[in-house]
């Protein structure tokens, strides 16, 4: 015996008011833009300081521009996932769009992960008024995000929650590196896309980095998922 051939899938017939309009390789236009606008946040986030200083801004007002971006790209997303739900092209990913996959516990922790970027490093710093160190940083975003209590240290926190593998990260997961000498000895908050939020050092600031680099992938020691998703 055998399976009869599976029949083709039925055409789907296009959204109304022409975001239907398909571009080379059958992707929607109105995606094609979602797919920009998440390219053009990761540079942005890669490169706040140049931005800032491009802009002439201040802190608060760099943060604020970072977090408005966020979420113009949150709300555009939103709009894509929603305008057609039943008549999206065939084999279209929407994994590829960065916000999109993100839960709602997510959300509010990258946002509030977002807001402290630029805050200055402190050794010992657990508020964003006097600077953060790593370990204080995840903890300040966790408790001010989700009312999640974490502990106050870098090997300790790299205790809470599940083991990830590094194939298997999602938004939200924290990643642990070796950056002096000794496993678990730094922290961050993955974003997805290989890129991170951290505290970096003495004399740093908050900022988004891209875990590809190689100073990153020979001190990655391993990642927690605190947040369910």
């Amino acid at each position: 015996r055998f399976c009869p051939p599976t029949p083709p899938p039925p055409a789907i017939p296009p959204c109304q008011g022409g975001s239907h309009e398909l571009l080379h390789g059958g992707v929607p236009v109105i995606a094609f833009i979602g797919l920009f606008l998440k390219q053009l946040l990761a540079l942005i986030a890669g490169n706040f300081t140049v931005v800032c200083f491009s802009f002439r801004l201040t802190p608060m007002s760099c943060h604020k521009f970072i977090l408005l971006l966020l979420l113009t790209t949150v709300l555009f997303l939103g709009g894509v996932s929603v305008a057609c739900p039943d008549e999206r092209t065939p084999g279209f990913d929407e994994k590829n769009f960065l916000l999109e996959r993100y839960t709602n516990g997510t959300q509010d922790l990258i946002l509030k992960g977002l807001e402290f970027v630029g805050i200055g490093y402190r050794r010992g710093g657990t508020h964003p008024d006097r600077g953060f160190d790593c370990s204080g940083f995840v903890q300040a975003v966790f408790r001010e995000a989700l009312g999640e209590l974490l502990p106050r240290t870098v090997r300790e926190q790299s205790k809470v929650g599940l083991r990830v593998d590094k194939s298997e990260l999602k938004p939200g997961d924290l990643v642990f590196f070796n950056t002096m000498r000794r496993a678990f000895s730094h922290v961050g908050i993955y974003l997805g896309d290989n890129r991170f939020m951290h505290a970096p050092r003495s004399g740093g600031e908050i900022r988004v980095e891209d875990m590809n680099q190689s100073y990153w992938v020979k001190r990655y020691n391993g990642a927690r998922r605190i947040v369910e998703h």
